[in-house]
């Protein structure tokens, strides 16, 4: 943020066009004293009310601001059994309630379970068992992805945010370690602690067989499992491509691994 942004006068001689350390401290309610031993982590547990000042300062969003706080006081019993099962009741749902193309995933992206119409819409990458790993390391992913580099930091958004809830979640640790040792860009993108879990939106796919898909996206929590989440992807009614769930029902009939 510039100093304009939040109603400051610059002033001259200004060495980086951001906020000064006495400029955020004065914004957060803070002395510059205090805000310069957290700068130099000579204050090792500042209190929630303290992070959620800085956090409204910097202008940080929900998710940003829950990261923040969870580095500082990470929930007691914030780490989750490793489930990698899925209930009865959402294989279910995802086999015979679902059409549309359906997947769950756990902390990681490791996809857990998937219906026959996700398979099919992930047809063109050799694998479908972490979205992360398909996204970063297969190389259908720059082509089925019309904006790769949107996806890309979605894709590291949501492992961040996963450790929001579950800090330390080895799961997540393994994914990030994998992909860094091969993308140059995935660590470039996991350095700069973006949270910013996708949760709904508009998606457009281009499929090596079928040409765009233009889905709706959604992402919902399992009440059952608190560490999966089950994606969704719906036609967009009167939306500028075929029905998806039509043009990819003839492939439905092959099977791709979980």
């Amino acid at each position: 943020m510039a100093p304009e942004d939040v109603g400051l006068v610059p002033g001259d001689g200004r060495r980086v066009p951001g906020l000064r350390r006495e400029e955020l401290a004065l914004l957060a309610g803070l002395s510059t004293d205090y805000y310069r031993r957290l700068e130099q982590g000579r204050e090792h547990r500042p209190s929630i009310q303290v992070l959620r000042a800085l956090a409204r300062a910097l202008r940080l969003d929900a998710h940003a601001t829950a990261y923040l706080i969870s580095l500082v006081h990470p929930l007691p019993h914030a780490m989750p059994a490793h489930t990698t099962t899925v209930s009865a009741g959402i294989r279910l749902l995802l086999d015979s309630g679902l059409r549309v193309p359906a997947f769950v995933v756990d902390i990681g992206l490791n996809i857990l379970a998937i219906n026959a119409a996700g398979r099919a819409m992930y047809s063109g990458f050799d694998d479908t068992d972490n979205l992360a790993r398909m996204v970063f390391l297969d190389p259908a992913a720059k082509d089925f992805y019309r904006d790769w580099h949107h996806v890309a930091t979605q894709v590291v958004g949501n492992l961040r945010s996963g450790l929001t809830r579950f800090p330390n979640d080895d799961r997540v640790a393994e994914v990030v370690d994998e992909i860094s040792a091969h993308s140059s860009v995935f660590a470039g993108l996991w350095a700069t602690h973006d949270v910013r879990p996708r949760t709904s939106e508009g998606k457009v796919f281009h499929h090596p067989k079928v040409g765009e898909l233009h889905l709706h996206f959604e992402a919902l929590e399992v009440a059952g499992a608190p560490d999966q989440r089950l994606f969704v992807y719906c036609p967009i009614e009167n939306g500028p491509s075929p029905d998806a769930v039509s043009v990819l029902e003839p492939l439905t009939t092959v099977r791709a691994p979980v």
